[in-house]
């Protein structure tokens, strides 16, 4: 699947800046927030990067270039760390969670034995097939989609529960969404750390990346 992943013509149009980090991570054992889980959060809401930050702004500014108002739907990375201390929802989830917020960097975890087709991250029609709870996207919105239809709305604001990870996902897929000023490095550095945290959950876990960009 990660050969697969593309970026539209239309992003890259938007935000020539833009690039993904793809991680996949087969073998997962998840579970509950544990105490090792929960270390991770509170040190994280430690290092947090203030909302201030100018790689927050860059989000909020990438959602006004679509039409969003980033006060009502808030990039993800934004939303979480206004929510210090950070949630606990399980230990695969909040291993990518206290990653987000060290580095202001939205990341999506999702369940990819759920998947139909290669994710791929295009400007909405209007008319993508879309969970009711998540709303329809509107025309010219960024969203990450596959073949049976949305998978998340507005770049990172919000996901389908059909991809959800659970403490019964064992194959998943991480996508690290980068804007300048987070360089290239610093991106690969928190998708280290992300590897390292799984493999810290799950010792036999075999796990792949893809750097996806807009070659602009």
């Amino acid at each position: 699947m990660l050969e697969e992943i593309w970026i539209d013509e239309a992003v890259a149009d938007l935000r020539p800046d833009y690039a993904a980090l793809v991680i996949t991570a087969h073998g997962l054992r998840n579970g509950p927030t544990d105490e090792r889980s929960r270390r991770w959060l509170e040190e994280a809401a430690r290092q947090a990067v203030p909302i201030d930050h100018p790689k927050m702004e860059a989000w909020r500014d990438a959602y006004r270039a679509f039409g969003a108002k980033p006060s009502r739907t808030r990039p993800s990375v934004d939303a979480l760390t206004r929510r210090l201390p950070l949630p606990e929802i399980n230990q695969v989830v909040d291993a990518y969670n206290s990653i987000s917020v060290r580095h202001a960097l939205p990341i999506g975890g999702e369940d990819l034995d759920h998947y139909a087709g290669p994710a791929r991250i295009v400007r909405a029609i209007g008319d993508e097939p879309s969970e009711e709870a998540l709303g329809q996207p509107e025309p010219g919105e960024v969203i990450w989609r596959d073949d049976t239809g949305v998978t998340c709305r507005r770049w990172n604001w919000r996901q389908v529960v059909r991809t959800r990870l659970t403490e019964e996902t064992t194959n998943a897929i991480f996508i690290l969404d980068r804007l300048e000023p987070m360089t290239l490095e610093e991106l690969k550095v928190a998708g280290e750390e992300l590897a390292d945290l799984l493999t810290e959950l799950s010792p036999e876990v075999r796990i792949a990346s893809r750097l996806v960009s807009t070659g602009k």
